[in-house]
């Protein structure tokens, strides 16, 4: 389906990643964890690109959160203010949290964590108890996105933990660092091969993270995964 909207806000997550909230057409109904595609305007020409929607089905907006770059996207992004014309076309994407399993393990590498806020929000806001652990690697604490989102639900929801790795920690990180690997993932999912595992970020990470589970013996249909282009 095809709308037109406006910008309701434009908030800074992390260096160079903002996050896009929408007026949200009442027609407009999605799963946690699809995407849509979004065209602005810059000047007479119209741009066009995909992303995963980083709201939860439960919020009164649409939004979808980015990590600027020096494409002619995000530089028109950059300058996006309130009240700024949009087309949304969508809901698209099987990448998606659906009931029947009880307990999932997720694990989103930089900006590919932006579905699974819209997942665990989700589960949050309707009281689906659902057992997960949310694995999320970046390069630096600077860098994780919707960390306060994830800490504020983590408190109120014993079913939920959030671990993080970094690439590039300062001297101060007690976390993980390094890339996610077998060992931490035997330490925070022992019982990995139970859950449904959804796994998003860049490309390489994503084919990475599919081979290293499938070398643990995670079913084949137990993975979901979703690659972010253009990282």
């Amino acid at each position: 389906m095809i709308f037109e909207t406006e910008v309701k806000e434009v908030l800074p997550r992390a260096p160079d990643v903002r996050s896009f909230r929408f007026v949200k057409p009442p027609e407009f109904a999605y799963k946690a964890g699809q995407f849509m595609f979004i065209t602005i305007r810059k000047g007479e020409d119209e741009l066009r690109k995909h992303f995963t929607i980083s709201s939860s089905p439960t919020e009164d907006y649409l939004e979808f959160t980015k990590k600027l770059t020096d494409s002619e996207y995000s530089t028109t992004l950059r300058t996006s203010s309130p009240g700024d014309w949009v087309r949304i076309e969508g809901p698209f994407g099987k990448f998606t949290f659906e009931k029947g399993f009880e307990k999932s393990a997720m694990v989103a590498g930089g900006i590919g964590i932006t579905p699974m806020r819209s997942m665990v929000t989700y589960c949050y806001d309707t009281g689906i108890l659902s057992d997960t652990v949310l694995l999320h690697a970046c390069r630096t604490e600077e860098d994780l996105v919707f960390r306060e989102d994830f800490e504020t639900i983590q408190k109120q929801n014993s079913n939920l933990k959030v671990v993080y790795c970094l690439s590039d920690p300062t001297s101060g990180w007690k976390g993980y660092t390094g890339r996610i690997d077998v060992s931490i993932i035997e330490k925070e999912v022992p019982d990995y091969r139970k859950r449904m595992v959804y796994v998003c970020g860049p490309p390489l990470m994503v084919e990475a993270m599919e081979q290293l589970l499938r070398e643990m013996k995670v079913p084949l249909q137990h993975i979901k995964r979703e690659q972010f282009m253009g990282y």
